[in-house]
């Protein structure tokens, strides 16, 4: 189960990783692929809905039980997770706004989407140092299979579908790396 989190893990960090490419050829002041930038972000707000929820509760509930000395740790992780999905709804409204040839400053834009990549960037950094680490000490065969059941159904075949639809993101992401974060 812990794998499978960190495949989730490394899928999330690959997106922001072509966000981040994206962000570069804004910042060049040159057009990326908006459309595909549409795709990517949906992804990701998809998988924030279908995920952080069940997933918070669970490893909150479980770590008051088992280690509660690290409830501040997984308060702050929260609610750092909950801030990125208003930041990345507006990049999104954004986003229609542009693909509706609506007239945005793109140099705004470009450094909305930067700060919004730092910030969840920084998440996926805690959710590795700290998350993962105590999961893997406090957490029962019950508790991961708890985990296993909050994950959410079709996130690997969703990614299969942008990686089709996408040729170019399916290069990018089978060629990035986990970014460093």
């Amino acid at each position: 189960m812990l794998n499978q989190l960190r495949l989730d893990h490394a899928n999330m960090a690959r997106m922001l990783h072509v966000l981040q490419l994206k962000q570069k050829t804004l910042a060049s002041g040159e057009r990326p692929d908006f459309q595909l930038m549409r795709e990517v972000v949906d992804y990701i707000l998809s998988y924030m809905d279908g995920f952080a929820s069940p997933l918070e509760k669970i490893c909150v509930e479980r770590l008051q039980k088992q280690a509660p000395e690290h409830l501040p740790l997984m308060e702050q992780m929260a609610s750092d997770y909950r801030k990125l999905k208003p930041r990345l709804s507006r990049l999104s409204n954004d986003i229609d706004m542009i693909l509706m040839d609506n007239v945005l400053p793109m140099d705004l834009f470009a450094e909305a989407l930067k700060e919004y990549l730092d910030a969840h960037r920084a998440y996926l950094r805690h959710e590795r140092e700290g998350l993962f680490p105590l999961i893997d000490e406090h957490f029962s065969e019950e508790d991961m299979e708890e985990l296993r059941q909050a994950l959410p159904e079709g996130a690997e075949q969703e990614l299969e579908r942008l990686q089709q639809a996408y040729p170019e993101l399916y290069a990018e992401l089978r060629g990035a790396e986990v970014p460093p974060m």
